[in-house]
């Protein structure tokens, strides 16, 4: 098993930031893949970027430039910087821990956190 515990997301303006944070604990061993998902109302779940526990990264081309992602591993921490946001930004942003290896992968999810992106 895997917990993991959110932090971060509010209420900000048009072209302000955010940084998220999701710390991971329990079964934590092979090879990962750590970050964040989000949803808006009325549609799907979506990456928005994930990190491996070996450096790889992988970006939602609608964040690209905008967004940074990085983790600490010795913490099993991962963060998200989240800048020049855009209204269409507004969504629940979910932490993902995805075991990779050994298999069968597997998906935790974090509860969720609100970003309001709004004037």
């Amino acid at each position: 098993q895997v917990q993991l515990v959110e932090s971060g997301g509010g209420l900000v303006q048009p072209g302000g930031s955010l940084r998220l944070s999701c710390a991971a604990s329990g079964s934590i061993f092979g090879v990962n893949d750590m970050g964040w998902y989000r949803q808006a109302p009325g549609k799907q779940r979506e990456l928005v970027a994930t990190m491996t526990n070996g450096g790889s990264t992988n970006y939602a081309n609608s964040v690209k430039g905008r967004f940074t992602i990085s983790r600490d591993n010795a913490d099993n921490t991962v963060y998200l910087q989240m800048n020049s946001l855009k209204p269409e930004d507004t969504a629940v942003y979910y932490c993902n821990f995805r075991r990779l290896l050994p298999l069968p992968t597997y998906d935790y999810w974090g509860q969720g956190t609100q970003v309001t992106v709004s004037s």
